[in-house]
């Protein structure tokens, strides 16, 4: 009987330690996990969103609403093109962070799209609500 208690007690200790831990400080996200919205975030955490991107065809993403109310942008954006692609025009990855500084809600709309057609629906979008606590 006095074995089990010494195990139990270290189990417990483990399960509490894991209810209590902290959120993690940073959330990235691709494009595939875009999907997942909404988006609940801890006031305080940093938010990387990552797009495949290729400016060489004239597409860029255009932040239309970056949930000013709730999220601070940390930067513009960052484009990197992968080292072993070897190829003259091959895309890469846009990169922007931004901060969950307030609670309260707010939208993420983003497109791509080529900036001087108008009237042109935009190839891709990014829609997500954003929920900060």
């Amino acid at each position: 009987m006095n074995r089990t208690y010494r195990l139990l007690l270290p189990c417990s200790l483990a399960l509490l330690t894991a209810c209590t831990s902290q959120p993690r400080s940073s959330v990235s996200v691709e494009e595939k996990q875009l999907g997942k919205c909404p988006m609940e975030l801890n006031s305080g955490q940093t938010l990387n969103i990552t797009l495949p991107s290729n400016p060489t065809t004239g597409f860029r993403w255009i932040v239309t609403d970056a949930a000013p109310g709730v999220l601070r942008s940390l930067g513009p954006e960052v484009y990197v093109t992968p080292e072993d692609a070897g190829l003259v025009g091959a895309g890469g990855q846009s990169t922007w962070r931004y901060q969950a500084y307030q609670p309260g809600q707010g939208r993420l709309q983003m497109q791509y799209q080529q900036p001087w057609e108008v009237d042109v629906a935009p190839a891709k979008t990014v829609d997500c609500q954003i929920e900060v606590r």
